[in-house]
């Protein structure tokens, strides 16, 4: 399950921001999610609350999904990504590598298979906010 993965490096990159920022508290993290990852957010949720505490971080995960847009580099349409259209093996083979959309996918204006992923791809940690506890005096 690649949603334990990206909850790993979400993880460590959000106590590395602490460290480096002598955050000692992280109070809130916002995670954007490309629509094109599929991520079984339930999963992906579990995952970033048992990984956290190995961090010791016990902040509160906002999660925000970015639609995913394509367009044709033949004639220029743009269209979103409709994952309830496809069948559900194309749907998971889209959801563990995202990069095959290229070998299911067509404009649908022109039927070209050579288009871009405009937005809707990956995952960011969009915001960390902290909080410093006083130092000793």
């Amino acid at each position: 399950m690649h949603e334990w993965a990206l909850a790993e490096a979400v993880v460590s990159t959000i106590s590395r921001i602490a460290a480096n920022k002598n955050v000692r508290g992280i109070i809130d993290v916002t995670i954007r999610i490309g629509e094109l990852q599929q991520i079984d957010l339930d999963a992906f949720k579990f995952a970033l609350e048992q990984l956290s505490g190995q961090y010791s971080i016990h902040a509160r995960f906002e999660f925000r999904e970015e639609r995913a847009e394509f367009r044709c580099r033949v004639c220029g349409e743009t269209w979103p990504f409709k994952r309830e259209d496809l069948d559900p093996d194309i749907r998971e083979a889209i959801h563990v590598i995202p990069e095959v959309a290229h070998a299911f996918l067509r404009c649908p204006r022109c039927g070209s298979p050579d288009f871009e992923v405009v937005r809707g791809r990956g995952v960011w940690i969009e915001s960390v906010r902290g909080e410093n506890d006083p130092l000793p005096t």
